[in-house]
């Protein structure tokens, strides 16, 4: 037979994940893209499109237009999708607690299209119990929270039946530090709290309930252990096979396939020697691909410079062509499973299996998924995890090529350019789009927005389905901020447990660690006191992990830790600084707001007269940032490449004593 006769399977849905500065800069992104041979668009939305704030809202201050798509309101997402006809594209959408709303005005853009809503197809993660382990960008508690999941999806299988309502991420949940049998044992929990919610609701009846699970898909996530990975992917097969015929009855098999999108592993990316993460991506990418009968249904990829800062377009387009190589160059395509009877590959599923049936009894005693993020028992244990991921990094058990062995390196080409390898949202972006905000406020007809919020919260108290209402907000003009607002007074606002209580033995045996610690305990008798570090996370960016492990590995170092969590507002972290009598502030911002929030923190340490307290921060920075918050001010920069927290610890001591008018410590 020849080549050309040969029977390919079809490739699977190729994205890439984008949108950054306005609807219409990530339209135009979007159609460069498509262009080139995408085959699905999947929306990166900004921090406060994910948190439910207007553009214009004092939280929203340097978060627009940041990480994604600012969508305030009909006419933003109208531009979006801009010459785009929805009937024809598959768009998966990254929103959760507002995927209620994002939803609803995709549904009435394609209204003004022409087009049936019936027949849109695409995705809303929608899964927000992981956002209280992981992003961060939760508004709800969860119980409320997972009312409106169970709305969206009793409203999308009846009335758009090829849309997938939710995304179980496990995704997140790896990057949060869960190991492949937490990410299988944490994510079918959270698949089972959503499903048993949805047939508790009624508004499914049972006959069509089959339905719900037909439409449940998975985003998972890929490591560089790709033969582990590719077992997890296996597992999770195997594992949803068995609950959707066991605990939901679902007789038909389409119904019961283990369907997922990925994006490989962006944690493991690296800011030093950066060119090492092309060879990562693809290998990870290998793990959900290799094996035909857990083969991933979608794939987008990161960008080789996501942990330098925000990729351009030639960036996007090379982790496209990455896929499109695989595809469409290799032989992959033209054969069955490879590992079908493998006693290696075989093993190592059941062993996965084994141990993440075992975690999901731990998450049922409690009562389930909700209750043991309520708890903070599932925060806890992905701390420990990511705790001993950061430890293993540190004394060099893991190695990390580039990071903590072999960091010899000549320069790279990649970022020796003008833009370091990079590109800058436009500073102007977020000023046009408040602009444009208020005067498309000014424009609306306010007694039909006032009554489409008034439906909207009657449909909130009484309990009916949100979608409607929400439909019917998206047409008369209400905002995004509007549409949050009215939920958060109904439902409220929430603060998850931060983890950070966990019993983890130190590093006794390590003479960094020890040195350390003498210095903490030094420096605090010498100034009459403990040293008091606080920990903020101003902002929207709720990517909290390093803040957490700075929080442990401070606290196991002998500092005391003030710590309460993500989403501060600076007058509160300068507040929280004065009351508790800190020596230190320490800030987390990974959302590439770090410049305008340090001013705006340093302006309010002014006002209450502690503008002297020395301040220091940690993120996706770039070198020219860097240089301009070390010129006003700041007293050091970590970004991911500096990975030995024993060094950070140590670097904030001598910050501390020289501050405080004593020698530094060697």
């Amino acid at each position: 037979m020849s080549q050309d006769t040969v029977k390919r399977d079809r490739p699977w849905l190729m994205r890439t994940y984008s949108g950054h500065s306005s609807a219409k800069a990530s339209n135009e992104l979007y159609r460069m893209n498509l262009g080139k041979g995408q085959t699905g668009l999947s929306v990166a939305f900004d921090l406060p499109t994910q948190t439910g704030y207007d553009s214009d809202h004092p939280l929203a201050r340097g978060e627009v237009g940041k990480v994604g798509v600012p969508i305030d309101h009909i006419g933003d997402m109208e531009a979006l999708f801009d010459a785009i006809p929805l009937d024809k594209m598959n768009t998966s959408m990254t929103i959760n607690a507002t995927a209620p709303w994002l939803l609803a005005l995709y549904v009435a853009v394609a209204e003004r299209q022409g087009v049936d809503p019936s027949a849109l197809e695409g995705t809303t993660q929608n899964d927000v119990l992981k956002e209280y382990l992981s992003r961060g960008t939760y508004i709800f508690p969860p119980t409320p929270s997972v009312r409106l999941t169970t709305d969206l999806i009793a409203y999308t299988v009846e009335n758009i039946p090829r849309w997938n309502p939710t995304n179980i991420c496990s995704y997140h949940l790896q990057e949060a530090g869960a190991t492949p049998t937490q990410e299988l044992a944490y994510a079918l929990s959270t698949a089972i709290a959503i499903l048993d919610a949805v047939r508790d609701s009624g508004q499914i009846p049972p006959e069509r309930f089959a339905a719900v699970v037909g439409r449940i898909s998975f985003f998972v996530n890929a490591g560089i252990r790709f033969v582990e990975e590719t077992c997890k992917l296996r597992a999770f097969g195997a594992m949803w096979e068995k609950m959707a015929k066991e605990r939901y009855g679902v007789e038909d098999e389409k119904q019961r396939r283990f369907r997922y999108g990925v994006q490989v592993n962006s944690l493991g990316l690296t800011e030093s020697q950066p060119e090492n993460n092309v060879q990562r991506i693809v290998l990870e990418m290998l793990a959900v691909t290799l094996s035909k009968n857990a083969r991933a249904r979608a794939i987008q990829l990161p960008a080789w410079n996501e942990a330098l800062g925000l990729p351009r377009p030639w960036d996007q387009q090379w982790a496209l062509r990455m896929q499109q190589v695989l595809a469409l160059e290799t032989d992959l395509l033209e054969y069955g499973d490879l590992f079908d009877g493998s006693p290696v590959i075989e093993a190592k599923v059941q062993e996965l299996v084994a141990g993440a049936e075992a975690e999901m009894a731990r998450v049922a005693e409690q009562g389930g998924m909700v209750q043991a993020i309520e708890s903070g028992y599932v925060k806890r244990e992905l701390v420990v995890s990511h705790t001993r991921r950061m430890r293993d990094i540190e004394s060099g058990e893991l190695k990390i090529v580039g990071v903590n062995c072999y960091r010899e390196t000549a320069e790279s080409p990649l970022t020796a350019g003008a833009d370091a390898g990079i590109m800058k949202a436009d500073v102007q972006a977020e000023r046009d789009q408040i602009a444009a905000l208020q005067a498309f406020r000014a424009g609306r007809d306010q007694a039909v927005v006032a009554s489409a919020l008034e439906q909207l919260r009657a449909a909130a108290v009484g309990g009916a389905n949100i979608m409607p209402p929400s439909i019917a907000c998206a047409r008369a003009g209400v905002t995004t901020g509007e549409w949050s607002e009215v939920l958060r007074e109904v439902f409220g606002e929430y603060r998850a447990p931060t983890g950070i209580d966990i019993a983890l033995a130190g590093q006794a045996g390590s003479a960094a660690m020890d040195q350390v610690r003498a210095g903490v305990r030094r420096t605090g008798e010498e100034l009459g006191r403990p040293l008091r570090l606080l920990i903020g996370k101003p902002g929207l960016d709720g990517h909290s992990n390093g803040a957490e492990q700075i929080a442990v590995k401070g606290r196991d170092a002998g500092f005391e830790i003030v710590y309460e969590g993500i989403r501060l507002t600076p007058s509160q972290i300068a507040r929280a600084a004065q009351e508790e009598g800190v020596h230190l502030i320490g800030l987390s911002v990974l959302s590439g707001s770090h410049l305008e929030l340090v001013e705006d923190i340093q302006a309010e340490l002014k006002k209450i007269g502690a503008g002297d307290l020395p301040l220091i921060i940690g993120g996706i920075i770039p070198d020219d940032d860097a240089r301009q918050l070390l010129a006003g001010g700041v007293q050091a920069v970590f970004t991911p490449k500096d990975v030995d927290m024993n060094a950070i610890m140590a670097r904030l001591v001598n910050i501390i004593r020289l501050h405080n008018g004593l020698e530094e410590l060697a």
